[in-house]
């Protein structure tokens, strides 16, 4: 009897050993599969040009214009920005490679796997060939739809939806500070002097327009409403200037750029910078309307305005 037993316990105790080989073998198996997926996984987002298939977990991502502080603010890597973005003293990019649609073979350098841009991007089939491109046409969604959409491409809208709720109370509740020590009436004008023009700005071309007037709900002087609204900014001469500022003026300026015109007689009568009203911004800070810059923005405003 004992000799038929050992002989049955070792043929028992191979089959469980096996057995334990197997699982281990199929769970490493699985393991890998699923870090395969999770790497080289995809998503297919529908953008303003058709469905196009992104990864969803992008590692390198270049921006040929505007939304870098957008992919910036949802912690996804970036390995390329447009020469715009690339000055914002705001936007951490150390190491990030200053790139546009006509360099080519500086952007195949850094393997993309994703490119974002406007809808005026050139060489768009040559990029396509290096990575899936998706474009977006500025100002056609408003700024914090326009911040989902780019959410939804990086799949991360769930954290980019609950940013929004709550800037816009923030904002929205900024505001109502404001007006309280301002005055409901007051008005506010965003000028800026860029290659020797001036320009004022409506509610929705950044330089904290879309915070002023869109969630603080502050006054456009009529002037600025009639002229920039619409198109987003007016071009106008100094000599104008007095009819489209308002009770309080922003100047988004440049250390480099001309601001002559702040020297000039007819800018000094004017009864915002009589009052020490005006509250001047560093434009390479304000250029964009992403959480990156707008969270810069509103606390901008809220010292300027509240001293706080």
């Amino acid at each position: 009897m004992k000799k038929l037993i050992m002989p049955l316990l070792l043929l028992l105790l191979l089959l469980s050993l096996t057995a334990c080989g197997n699982n281990k073998e199929e769970a490493t198996d699985t393991k890998v599969e699923n870090e395969t997926v999770e790497t080289t996984g995809t998503i297919t987002y529908q953008s303003e040009n058709g469905p196009v298939e992104v990864p969803a977990n992008p590692k390198r991502v270049v921006v040929l214009s505007t939304y870098a502080g957008n992919v910036l603010s949802l912690d996804v890597p970036l390995v390329g920005v447009d020469a715009w973005s690339k000055m914002n003293p705001r936007y951490e990019l150390e190491g990030v490679e200053e790139v546009t649609d006509e360099n080519l073979e500086k952007i195949i350098e850094l393997e993309p796997d994703l490119i974002i841009g406007l809808s005026t991007l050139k060489n768009v089939d040559k990029l396509e060939e290096l990575a899936p491109v998706v474009t977006f046409t500025y100002g056609k969604l408003d700024y914090l739809t326009q911040h989902l959409e780019i959410a939804k491409l990086l799949n991360k809208e769930k954290e980019a939806q609950s940013w929004i709720d709550d800037f816009k109370k923030r904002a929205q509740e900024s505001g109502e500070e404001i007006k309280a020590k301002i005055g409901e009436d007051a008005t506010v004008s965003v000028i800026e002097n860029f290659n020797k023009e001036l320009y004022v700005f409506g509610d929705n071309w950044a330089r904290g327009t879309e915070i002023l007037y869109q969630e603080m709900k502050l006054n456009m002087p009529e002037k600025v409403k009639e002229t920039a609204l619409e198109p987003g900014y007016y071009t106008l001469s100094l000599e104008v200037l007095p009819e489209f500022a308002g009770d309080y003026l922003i100047v988004s300026k440049a250390e480099e750029t001309e601001t002559s015109f702040m020297e000039s007689e007819t800018y000094k009568n004017i009864p915002a910078v009589k009052k020490n009203q005006v509250f001047v911004a560093n434009s390479k800070e304000f250029y964009f309307n992403d959480p990156i810059t707008l969270e810069y923005q509103l606390e901008f405003f809220r010292d300027s305005f509240l001293g706080n």
